[in-house]
């Protein structure tokens, strides 16, 4: 018995029976149960957090992408139009350069035909003054013969007997 009284009297033995009937008592008492429910239930929570992440993950990553085709779609829009403008503003060139072309060609039309115009009106003045000028140096030679003419005595004598006859 002096064994059994060493173990009755040693600490280790008493402090691995409190150990045994405490282990007792918490399994009679469900708390593995409950501690394990407890670790489940955060491992849960853990879980559901991680699968709420994963999720604004994937939806950041789809948000990501559609602005990265918005942005290139964009960007193609922009080109597209740049190239439009260009495309106009040549169109534009090209169109006032063929009117200021229309309008310098009329324009010297018009300036070939009032310089024909003025060299006719000038041509008609010259010939005019011409025409005047020849009719007056006609008519001054024509009164100086005549002038003369009536100093012959045979023609004098002949103008007188018309003017005497038709009296």
């Amino acid at each position: 018995m002096s064994a059994l009284t060493n173990l009755l009297q040693d600490a280790h033995f008493w402090i691995a029976i409190a150990l045994a009937v405490f282990v007792v008592i918490l399994w009679r008492a469900k708390i593995p149960s409950m501690a394990a429910k407890a670790l489940d239930d955060a491992g849960a929570k853990v879980q559901a957090r991680l699968d709420e992440a994963t999720q604004l993950s994937d939806e950041a990553k789809a948000l990501l992408e559609q602005i990265k085709e918005q942005r290139a779609e964009t960007e193609r829009a922009a080109a597209a139009m740049l190239e439009a403008a260009a495309a106009d503003a040549e169109r534009i060139r090209a169109e006032a350069a063929k009117d200021l072309e229309d309008d310098i060609r009329r324009m010297r039309e018009l300036a070939t035909r009032k310089i024909a115009v003025a060299e006719a009106l000038a041509t008609a003045e010259v010939k005019a003054a011409a025409a005047d000028l020849a009719s007056h140096a006609a008519e001054t030679i024509l009164a100086a013969r005549i002038a003369g003419a009536t100093a012959d005595p045979l023609i004098d004598s002949g103008l007188a007997d018309l003017s005497t006859g038709f009296r």
